[in-house]
């Protein structure tokens, strides 16, 4: 039998084919791995997938759910508001900015740049919710919408310098109510329009549309009492500018504007399709808290009318101050009216006489406490002559004063009275001395005197502008704070006023004298009026006193100035003008003359003389017929 030997050769072979297949295997594992990588990604990825229609298919249902519950809610405008967000879109220039919410389309925050509130924060006319506008409307498939509860969809565009937005409240996407915000550069006043596209069958032309908008105005200024008395309701009805009286409700037709005035800004409403049949309303703040938030509400609410099934109004806001001169610029539309410069002549002097000489004066004087001093000056020197004549006819009165008391010693008692004044007015008429002219620079300057009493406490120029111890001329002063409130008076101490108050007290005892020799000699049966004007030298003061503590500084700046160069005035006059000598010297070469009566001198006197014998025909009566 063959012994088998170990084969070495083969033992190296089988070695190098086991080295070769263990070499083969490790070669070939990443791959298999690698394969089987991708086949648990394809196996996510196809779970993915089979998963995914179904979410989809759950999206899809809950919003077929919504579109369902908005077509029930909404009707035709369910597609806007399936599409649309809440949220917000700003518009602003160098003057104004506006906030206007998706919701309703309306604007929701009306900013006035480059002014502030009272406590120097930023003067909002539209901030929290304050103010609403509105369209209510019935749809062809009896629904009751108001455009205040819809989404709008914004869409910002600019047309040359202007921005303007476009709020669409969309039935589709050719379909629509469009509120559009037209804002120019350097300007208040912000076009708007309201206009339909397609809705003629949408909107029920039968039931009647309403506008509305309701503000409740913010407190700007220190004192709500004075703010709320220079706010009022104004619109043009007509073509005449009227203000709303304190009244629950006002109804107007041709209505080109409504303005929501506060004492120095406003928000007016305009429109080139007048409103008619408007009910318009203006209610204040009650509780007169100074600490309040609001001073007074407006309200609108018109019906509008559609053309061919469509809205189409062309309106225009306006959000800023309420400046004269700012306001007359804009031709056409008689807005400066709300700047509630006065009515009748006291309107005309603060048009034609104040306004143009402020203007000139603040043109190179920025200090406008020495515009009040200097127009105070100026008003003055212009009624010089009129104080002159005054005091010109008292010297003559006080002349002539002897004569007339012996003609009351002539003929004493109420059966002399017509006789006795029949033999006064003879004095008088010769030596030139008219009754009259002591009421007359009284009457001049009365129109002077209301005139500025609105020109000062109105003017947007005087807020917030500092003169002394003042640091808003269009508000009062404070020199000190009081614990506790005095009726009728405040819980500060004005010092403008009590300087005022002070001067018109020697001003009227220093004029006292000049009344009196005005006056002719008491008769018998007559109130003695020096009596009076002795009371009204102190209580004219005081009524001065507590009036104006909580009035524009502006305003007691000037009367007190006014005082102050009347009496320097007066002064000069009686010291250094008038001649009593060759007053008395004239007036006994006037005596001398023939007097001239005029046909209305003619007829007073013979009806005196009539009044006279029908009275001595009626005593010679009663002594017959007690004889």
């Amino acid at each position: 039998m063959e012994e088998k030997k170990f084969d070495f050769n083969s033992f190296i072979g089988m070695l190098l084919l086991g080295g070769i297949l263990l070499w083969w295997m490790n070669s070939n594992k990443p791959a298999v791995e690698e394969e089987q990588s991708k086949t648990t990604q394809t196996e996510q990825t196809t779970q993915k997938e089979t998963t995914a229609p179904v979410l989809t298919d759950n999206t899809i249902a809950n919003d077929s759910l919504k579109q369902i519950a908005l077509q029930n809610q909404l009707g035709a405008f369910a597609y806007g508001a399936a599409n649309t967000n809440e949220g917000d879109t700003t518009i602003e220039n160098e003057l104004v900015k506006l906030v206007v919410s998706n919701k309703g389309g309306q604007i929701k925050e009306a900013l006035i740049k480059n002014y502030k509130t009272y406590d120097s924060l930023p003067l909002h006319i539209v901030k929290d919710k304050n103010a609403s506008f509105n369209i209510n409307f019935g749809t062809t498939d009896n629904r009751i919408l108001n455009t205040k509860d819809l989404l709008f969809s914004p869409e910002l565009t600019k047309n040359g310098e202007n921005t303007v937005l476009s709020m669409k409240l969309k039935v589709s996407e050719t379909k629509f109510l469009e509120y559009r915000y037209e804002i120019k550069p350097n300007d208040y006043r912000i076009g708007f329009a309201v206009r339909s596209q397609g809705l003629s069958n949408v909107i029920n032309g039968g039931q009647q549309i309403n506008l509305t908008w309701d503000l409740q105005a913010l407190r700007k200024e220190k004192s709500m009492r004075t703010e709320n008395m220079y706010s009022y309701y104004y619109y043009k009805e007509d073509g005449d500018v009227e203000y709303l009286q304190m009244k629950d409700d006002e109804v107007a037709s041709d209505i080109d504007w409504v303005a929501y005035k506060q004492h120095f800004f406003s928000a007016v409403l305009s429109t080139e399709t007048p409103f008619n049949d408007a009910k318009l309303k203006s209610v204040d703040y009650l509780g007169e808290d100074q600490d309040s938030v609001f001073t007074k509400t407006y309200s609108l609410n018109t019906p509008l009318a559609l053309q061919n099934g469509e809205l189409n109004y062309n309106m225009e806001w306006f959000y800023g101050p309420t400046e004269y001169n700012l306001l007359k610029t804009y031709k056409g539309t008689d807005l400066a009216e709300i700047s509630d410069l006065g009515w009748g002549i006291f309107g005309v002097l603060n048009r034609a006489v104040f306004y143009p000489v402020f203007n000139f004066l603040k043109g190179f004087i920025g200090n406008y406490g020495l515009i009040i001093i200097l127009m105070t000056i100026v008003t003055r020197i212009i009624l010089s002559p009129v104080l002159y004549k005054s005091y010109l006819s008292s010297a003559k009165m006080k002349v002539i004063r002897p004569e007339m008391e012996e003609i009351n010693k002539k003929y004493p008692g109420n059966e002399n009275a017509m006789k006795r004044q029949q033999e006064i007015m003879a004095v008088q008429r010769k030596a030139g001395v008219n009754m009259m002219s002591g009421c007359i620079p009284a009457l001049l300057q009365m129109p002077v005197f209301f005139a500025l009493f609105k020109f000062f406490p109105t003017n947007i120029d005087f807020r917030q502008k500092a003169f002394l111890w003042a640091n808003d001329l269009s508000s009062y002063d404070i020199v000190a704070k009081l614990p506790f409130e005095i009726p009728f008076y405040g819980d500060h101490i004005s010092l403008f006023p009590i300087l005022a108050s002070i001067a018109i007290f020697f001003y009227m005892k220093m004029n006292q004298s000049q009344q009196s020799a005005m006056q002719a000699p008491p008769q018998e049966g007559m109130p003695d009026m020096s009596k009076m004007m002795k009371y009204m030298i102190y209580f004219s003061p005081i009524m001065m006193l507590f009036f104006f503590n909580n009035y524009a500084s502006g305003l007691s700046l000037y009367y007190f100035i006014s005082n102050l160069l009347t009496i320097t005035i007066m002064f000069v006059i009686k010291n250094y003008v008038i001649d009593e000598a060759k007053i008395h010297a004239q007036i006994e070469e006037n005596k001398k003359k023939p007097v001239k009566k005029s046909k209305f001198r003619e007829r007073l006197d013979a009806a005196m003389k009539q009044a006279q014998e029908q009275q001595e025909a009626q005593k010679r009566a009663a002594k017959n017929r007690k004889k």
